[in-house]
């Protein structure tokens, strides 16, 4: 197949959405196929409206038209760049256009009219395009509530195998008992989505010294909201407790994963959350939300625990719980190990989206 990607910025961006687009490609190239990345600007100071005014550009609707290729995929990412342009684009081209969707943007946490403007533009995007690729059922609804039902589908979950993560029964038996403060472990880019403030609201409800909380993620994704959570971490007296290593490599967050007892990432709204997953990887029971499709990886009160997002108070319970309550920690966690097991690899996922995108053609 001869395929064509539209994607912000570049392949190697650290986040959930770009891992599941680059494990994709690289299993696409592997067998053969051919993938044009089509990578449009992003960054800091361009702004959602600048990315509007992309569907204004003959160049890139010309670029896309003289496209030769099979199929066209796109990141959902980059619907604002793309509602339009679509729409002149789809009675000029024989290829089919393929949405990946994460999520929609208009289900993050925001004031409810900046929300009614996103979901006005998805809509519009969403109607353009010929078939869809979903990363959980929770993110297929959402479209489908949003724009309708009757095109093409596929679900093809996230995995996490990428990591390679070898841990043995005992060695996940041995950490869940080890004395001493409960090792949790915070993975996503600090952006207020991933909820890291709801963490620090709920250690400060708890007991000083009982838990230490090391966080894996770009410090460069939001600048004014990791200010705040400095000074948060400040005025709270967690200076001690909370570390922020920034984004890690795969090799360090691996030792991460290994030595911490729980995942904590309350997120307000996850599509998927590649994260829970690597975490149970390695064993790690996962406090998600109830908001979006934490509930899909995590099943609750066996591999994990959910709570409202937001809720600072409930999380602290859950942490106090799972802290003073070691044989709960053990069974989690083993449970947590199992159900990695038995998800799909990133083999499986990028085969099962392959035969549906040949299919389309």
């Amino acid at each position: 197949m001869k395929l064509g990607l539209v994607i912000y910025g570049s392949l190697e961006l650290l986040s959930g959405g770009y891992l599941y687009d680059r494990m994709l490609v690289n299993h696409l190239t592997g067998l053969g196929d051919t993938v044009e990345v089509l990578a449009l600007p992003v960054g800091q100071g361009r702004a959602y409206a600048r990315h509007l005014g992309d569907n204004l550009s003959p160049g890139l609707s010309r670029r896309l038209e003289r496209l030769e290729v099979d199929l066209l995929l796109q990141d959902e990412l980059n619907h604002p760049s793309l509602a339009w342009v679509n729409r002149r684009l789809r009675p000029r081209v024989a290829y089919p256009l393929v949405s990946i969707v994460h999520h929609l943007r208009s289900d993050e946490l925001r004031p409810a009219w900046q929300n009614r403007l996103y979901a006005w533009v998805e809509r519009s995007y969403l109607k353009s395009v010929d078939a869809f690729v979903f990363n959980s059922r929770t993110t297929q609804s959402r479209v489908e509530r949003l724009a309708g039902k009757g095109r093409p589908a596929v679900v093809a979950y996230p995995a996490a195998n990428h990591l390679n993560p070898h841990i043995e029964r005992a060695e996940i038996i041995r950490r869940a008992h080890q004395p001493g403060p409960l090792s949790l472990l915070f993975v996503g880019n600090l952006i207020p989505r991933k909820g890291l403030h709801t963490v620090l609201e709920a250690l400060s409800l708890l007991p000083r010294g009982a838990f230490t909380v090391d966080v894996a993620g770009s410090l460069s994704s939001d600048p004014p909201y990791v200010d705040a959570i400095r000074r948060q971490i400040e005025s709270l007296g967690l200076g001690s407790t909370v570390r922020l290593h920034g984004a890690l490599g795969e090799e360090q967050l691996v030792d991460f994963y290994r030595r911490a007892q729980a995942l904590v990432l309350p997120s307000s709204y996850e599509g998927f959350g590649i994260a829970y997953l690597e975490g149970m990887g390695f064993g790690l029971p996962c406090i998600g939300t109830t908001a979006g499709a934490a509930g899909e990886v995590i099943d609750e009160g066996q591999t994990g625990l959910l709570i409202p997002p937001g809720d600072s108070a409930w999380l602290a319970r859950h942490l106090r719980r799972l802290a003073e309550e070691r044989t709960l920690l053990e069974s989690m966690s083993l449970a947590a190990r199992q159900r990695y097991l038995s998800h799909p690899t990133w083999e499986q996922t990028a085969g099962k989206t392959r035969s549906f995108l040949q299919a389309l053609i």
